[in-house]
């Protein structure tokens, strides 16, 4: 019973591990060391909150004057201490609100980085699956071809065909070869390119995708999509706190114009004396009110004003792009589906009947299996893009769920 055990635990240990697109994105999202790195941004940012938040120190001061070297008995020892503490008027306060402010931008910005990297983890995948799929088409029409050549050749030794022709569809079958070492190489340098993105550590050397791969009609509606990604883009979100951020930081511009109050304490000791002193110092503001960095931060104001308005011409634009593009290769796919695929299907069954019977000339059998070829790639091709589309118009609106 032991024995039959182990080995039925090695086997499901040797099936490769399979993971869906939905689990890709989630393994991106968790594991990509890039976007690992730029999480980090939120936490410098939290780090800022902390250090506007702190209250100046306070400065502790003492002096000791010795007596005269030469003539000590002439003098005597004086000792003094002083305390003294600034107090901001109404900046701290400011400062922390420029600070969180600061700090719900970039988390917006990192949201932005997990909409991009979403998408580049769905191109890829889709890019897996083309280069799956186009080798199994390419194996197809090996192996069919392969049976081709097999009646030329059995036709070449009875004399029913010349030399010439069959060397060229022996010739031919080269083509056929290298498309299946193509596709191969395309498989494996795109599943490499995803576990990239995955994060190198996440899955095995040897896993897959799984999914499927096929035409799949996304009913949306334009005007729904625009409002979906009015509420919903993190780079649009980023663009409104970044108002809110450059207002904050021209108020705290303003504020630290204002003078600092400083409260100070000393103590002397001299010839037996003791004094204490209480003093108040305030910075009269003449030459320097800070308006440079109030000028600066009115000309961000102005720049982030620009510039929302700049992501918000670029939500829609990329909205509406994305939605003609998903009807584009909607249509696309449908004809080929509409009877192109059956009329390739039917011209190369009918060719491959004729040749094998000597009823139809080489150059037409080699015409519709090109043909054939070509439709069926065409196809797939036309499928990769509707889901690239598809996830084109997810990542325009910032969120995958459409339906």
């Amino acid at each position: 019973m032991l024995p039959f055990l182990l080995l039925a635990l090695r086997g499901q240990a040797a099936e490769p591990v399979r993971i869906t697109l939905a689990e890709a994105i989630r393994l991106a999202l968790l594991h990509n060391h890039n976007l690992l790195a730029t999480r980090t941004t939120i936490e410098q940012s939290q780090a800022q909150e902390i250090t506007a938040g702190l209250r100046p120190n306070p400065v502790l001061s003492g002096a000791w004057q010795p007596p005269p070297l030469f003539k000590p008995q002439e003098g005597s020892t004086q000792v003094g201490l002083g305390l003294s503490y600034t107090f901001e008027l109404g900046k701290r306060g400011r400062r922390i609100e420029a600070a969180r402010d600061a700090t719900q931008v970039t988390r917006s910005q990192v949201g932005d980085s997990e909409r991009s990297l979403a998408l580049q983890v769905a191109t890829q995948f889709i890019n897996v699956q083309l280069a799956e799929s186009t080798f199994e088409l390419s194996r197809q029409n090996l192996k069919s071809f392969q049976d081709a050549v097999g009646i030329s050749e059995t036709r070449y030794e009875r004399g029913g065909i010349s030399e010439n022709d069959f060397l060229k569809i022996k010739l031919q079958l080269l083509q056929f070869e290298t498309d299946v070492q193509q596709a191969q190489l395309a498989g494996t340098q795109a599943l490499s390119d995803l576990r990239q993105l995955l994060g190198y550590e996440s899955v095995p050397p040897d896993y897959d995708v799984t999914g499927p791969f096929d035409h799949q009609p996304l009913k949306v509606d334009l005007a729904e999509l625009q409002k979906v990604a009015s509420s919903n883009r993190p780079d649009l979100r980023a663009a409104e706190q970044g108002l809110t951020a450059a207002e904050s930081q021209h108020e705290l511009a303003k504020v630290n114009a204002r003078p600092d109050v400083t409260l100070s304490a000393n103590y002397f000791n001299s010839a037996g004396l003791n004094v204490a002193l209480l003093g108040v110092s305030v910075p009269v503001p003449i030459f320097d009110r800070n308006q440079g960095e109030v000028a600066r931060t009115q000309s961000v104001r102005v720049q982030a004003q620009q510039q929302h308005a700049a992501v918000l011409g670029q939500v829609k634009t990329e909205v509406k792009d994305a939605y003609e593009a998903l009807q584009t290769s909607d249509r696309v796919a449908r004809d080929y589906e509409s009877g192109y695929l059956d009329i390739a299907q039917k011209s190369r069954d009918i060719s491959e009947y004729a040749y094998r019977r000597g009823a139809a000339s080489l150059l037409d059998f080699l015409d519709a299996e090109r043909s054939y070829r070509a439709t069926q790639l065409g196809y797939r091709q036309a499928i990769a893009a509707h889901l690239l589309a598809s996830e084109q118009v997810r990542q325009a609106v910032g969120t995958r769920s459409l339906q």
